[in-house]
């Protein structure tokens, strides 16, 4: 065979964006360094498609994610694709939870976001498969998405079994809120000790219809996934099969040309708020959403999610407020299950198309799910018949939060309450506040300065909520933050109050003993006070950065409004 002969490599798509490293002889020293990693002239001619894993061994939701990678690389590989594997940044939510560790959270979604961006954009990919673990990993892995716009499929990683203790199913939430029944002598540290050791049996994203599992659920309304994606558990083998389907479908999206621009929409975002609200999920899919809307240029404003909650019913009853899990929902068909339930009542924009190319409609019968009503499962209702008539999710607004606040209802008996108001500054105050026993029936208590700006980084607050459920007050204490609150927190808690007091919002000039109104029919959230006496109180105001340098400074200044996603990217578009 000649030199020519030997040369000659089979011929490449020239659109695609990956020539630009991979053809022509001035590419000589770009193909030697992919040589070095043992690719040869069949990957060269294929579509570049990166796999953007963020496997860790600092949080169980993603310390399988490189056996969940190497299925999507075996997927792309054998659909004549080039496989190209990336890393990635993760936070364990439940680690640093109650710690100043969890500033980084919400700036870790940011980081992930900005370092998939950049991968794909510096090495010229073509497509990519972006895979999620722990909470901020999916809307980070989507944003980057709809950045780069090229054409993507998202791969969730499956969430944890539960565990077993006492005889009854026990996840994370069960041992947050079991350090709240032992400060109120509830529960000895022995029984919390075995409750610990046997709650997390494996790996995988928590369990229960928490942040990571809304918005893997969510991925599947919006179209980045293909439906019934979500809900195989982490160690079943269906995940990993999952994996090599998203591997090959991300080979036919690269060859379709079909990007997350052909399926985002402003409806595709209304089946995403329809779907998180019928099964109660996490109320921080309502940032991500809005943050997943600016990202894509998409007119979406809070309100709207109180529209769909009016008309949209609560049919599924999972952790937190109830008692099932995300293996459970797979059981009986998954999410497919909701979305048929929703879609057959009208409820869903049945013909927004999704990354298979197909409609949701069209890949709901294609799958054909089992309808609810034929299901032997107590915990999924019917829509003519649901356990609450409206959507999980309101947003309340009124004289403290007049850009919004967040609230998830896990209940229908408690939805007012007045009484005068315990300030802290700081989530350790407030912690410490109720792990002493002073909390009692009726309080009314703010935790300030965790905003975007001010925390930064908007800090959830499992740890608080779950020691006031655990003292058996989820129901009859109030709790409001600029900040976050967990996808496992239930009962009374309201987050996202924007704006946030760091810019000078009003929940900054609240003061021990006013009189705090929440009103949730109403949709109200609000004081006894007077915009002059507000702004009185607010004259002096000038609080100063906590941090002054590093990543957390930086992210102090370039954070926006929780009311518009708590974005980073300047040319995000909210208005």
């Amino acid at each position: 065979m000649s030199n020519q002969e030997q040369q000659e490599r089979p011929e490449k798509d020239p659109d695609l964006r990956s020539t630009e490293v991979t053809e022509g002889y001035e590419k000589a020293p770009h193909r030697a360094m992919f040589r070095a990693m043992g690719y040869d002239d069949e990957d060269l001619s294929s579509p570049m498609i990166g796999i953007a894993n963020p496997a860790a061994d600092i949080t169980p939701c993603n310390v399988h994610l490189d056996d969940v990678a190497d299925a999507a690389y075996d997927g792309i590989d054998d659909t004549e694709g080039m496989p190209i594997e990336f890393g990635t940044i993760t936070i364990s939510d439940a680690i640093s939870m109650g710690t100043e560790g969890m500033k980084a959270s919400l700036i870790s979604r940011e980081i992930i976001a900005d370092s998939v961006e950049l991968v794909t954009f510096g090495e010229r990919m073509d497509g990519i498969v972006t895979i999620g673990g722990c909470d901020k990993n999916m809307p980070g892995m989507m944003m980057a998405a709809i950045r780069t716009d090229l054409p993507s499929v998202f791969l969730y990683g499956g969430s944890i079994m539960p565990g077993e203790h006492d005889g009854r199913e026990v996840t994370i939430q069960n041992v947050f809120e079991g350090v709240g029944a032992v400060a109120d002598g509830e529960m000895t540290e022995g029984e919390l000790d075995e409750m610990e050791r046997h709650a997390c049996p494996g790996a995988g994203s928590c369990g229960g219809m928490f942040t990571a599992n809304t918005m893997a659920s969510i991925s599947e309304a919006l179209g980045f996934a293909p439906l019934g994606s979500a809900s195989p558990p982490a160690e079943h083998e269906s995940r990993y099969e999952e994996a090599r389907r998203a591997g090959e479908l991300a080979v036919e999206v690269v060859q379709e040309r079909r990007r997350p621009s052909d399926f985002l929409t402003r409806e595709s975002f209304e089946n995403a708020i329809a779907l998180q609200v019928a099964v109660g999920g996490s109320t921080n899919a309502v940032l991500h959403l809005l943050a997943l809307a600016a990202e894509a240029g998409i007119d979406l404003d809070i309100e709207t999610f109180n529209d769909i909650s009016a008309r949209t019913p609560k049919i599924a009853d999972l952790q937190p407020g109830g008692e099932k899990v995300m293996n459970d929902l797979h059981e009986v068909g998954g999410v497919p299950v909701v979305l048929k339930a929703l879609n057959d009542a009208g409820l869903l924009h049945g013909d927004e198309l999704t990354v298979t190319g197909n409609t949701i409609a069209e890949e709901l019968d294609r799958i054909d799910p089992p309808a609810i009503e034929d299901l032997d499962a107590d915990y999924l209702y019917p829509v003519e018949d649901p356990i609450h008539k409206r959507g999980a999710i309101r947003i309340l607004s009124g004289n403290l939060a007049p850009d919004g606040a967040v609230i998830k209802i896990t209940g229908e008996d408690h939805l007012h309450h007045e009484g005068p108001v315990r300030v802290f500054e700081q989530e350790e105050g407030a912690m410490e506040y109720v792990q002493e026993g002073h909390v009692e029936s009726g309080d009314v208590i703010c935790i300030r300065n965790e905003g975007p700006q001010g925390g930064p980084g908007m800090r959830e607050m499992l740890g608080v909520t779950s020691a006031v459920a655990g003292q058996g007050h989820a129901e009859d204490v109030a709790l409001f933050t600029d900040g976050r609150f967990s996808g496992a927190t239930r009962g009374f808690s309201i987050g996202h109050v924007a704006p946030e007091a760091f810019v000078g919002g009003p929940i900054a000039a609240l003061e021990d003993g006013d009189t705090v109104t929440i009103d949730i029919d109403n949709h109200e959230l609000s004081v006894d006070l007077t915009d002059e006496e507000m702004q009185q109180r607010l004259e002096d105001y000038d609080p100063e950065p906590t941090y002054d340098s590093g990543v957390l400074a930086k992210y102090h200044s370039d954070f926006g409004s929780a009311a518009n996603g708590a974005v980073t990217n300047p040319g995000a578009k909210w208005d």
